[in-house]
């Protein structure tokens, strides 16, 4: 038996090559390969501490129902909400409509008025409370608003808003006997020849600001001037609103002005004539007291009762 030669020739070069490749052929029987079949190779699976989970079987889409307002309790801050959504739709649907089928039962109506407060005291002008000084309650229902004609009590009232300056009403009703005594019972011809000691007997004697007793001298002093000029004071002072009351019509005692353009003009005139502390604001405050304006809200009794006796 040959055996094949371990020589061969690459680009005719001898090359040895290993026989440990080559398969041994024999003569006269073909060669046969026999293949063995390969086996699947398994590997056995790790152990894990905990059994193996089972595969969950895939299931629908869930479709979540709707939630509305009702089905879960709602918090307080929003239960406060719905409520006065739902307040606010009752007031609104009651408002001067009816709808069909609906009775009189159904109407919503206001509350009766507590009868311990006084239809009165709703009423009056807004700066008079509860808390208001009888003093001043009765100053407002008798004599504020309430047309003045005599000299000496228009006097009397000048008197009296000049002192005001810095103060208030109050305090200065409650001391109006006292000035009344002190300037003799506010006459415009006794004031009037005051001696600059008898001002500073009267400023020690009664408490009262010197510079107050000698303005009060003065304007004494000027009236009778107006006395010889238009027969009376209250003849002066009433041209200027046409012997006849100006009439407001105010809701509130905000809406009230602190001066307007008669009194603007009064003060204007009354300065050049030598009067002291008359201001405007001071003038319309006069105003109002002696009746040259109706400045009670339209609310308050007095208004109409101020304004029939124009």
């Amino acid at each position: 038996m040959d055996q094949p030669s371990s020589v061969a020739r690459i680009n005719g070069r001898p090359v040895l090559q290993p026989t440990c490749n080559r398969l041994l052929r024999r003569h006269n029987h073909p060669i046969t390969t026999t293949t063995t079949a390969t086996k699947p190779v398994t590997r056995a699976p790790k152990l894990s501490p905990s059994p193996p989970i089972s595969p969950t079987p895939i299931s629908p889409p869930i479709t979540r129902p709707r939630t509305t307002p009702s089905a879960s309790p709602p918090s307080s801050a929003l239960a406060g909400k719905l409520q006065v959504a739902d307040m606010r739709k009752l007031r609104i649907a009651h408002y001067g409509r009816r709808t069909k089928g609906s009775d009189d039962k159904a109407r919503v109506r206001p509350e009766p008025m507590d009868s311990s407060l006084g239809t009165r005291m709703e009423k009056r002008c807004n700066f008079i409370t509860p808390s208001s000084d009888p003093i001043y309650v009765t100053y407002h229902d008798e004599e504020w608003g309430v047309p003045v004609h005599d000299d000496n009590l228009l006097f009397e009232l000048l008197v009296l808003t000049t002192a005001q300056i810095g103060s208030e009403w109050t305090s200065i009703l409650k001391r109006r006997e006292l000035l009344r005594d002190a300037f003799s019972g506010f006459s415009i011809e006794t004031v009037a020849t005051f001696s600059e000691r008898r001002v500073a007997s009267i400023s020690c004697n009664y408490g009262i600001d010197l510079s107050q007793v000698r303005g009060a001298v003065e304007n004494a002093k000027q009236i009778l001037k107006i006395k010889e000029e238009y027969g009376s004071f209250d003849k002066y002072l009433w041209q200027y609103v046409n012997f006849k009351p100006i009439a407001t019509q105010y809701r509130t005692c905000q809406k009230i002005p602190v001066k307007t353009s008669k009194s603007d003009a009064i003060s204007k005139d009354l300065v050049k004539r030598g009067f002291r502390f008359v201001g405007p604001a001071v003038i319309h405050s006069f105003m109002q007291a002696v009746g040259l304006t109706n400045d009670h809200i339209v609310s308050c009794p007095r208004h109409l009762h101020c304004s029939q006796l124009a």
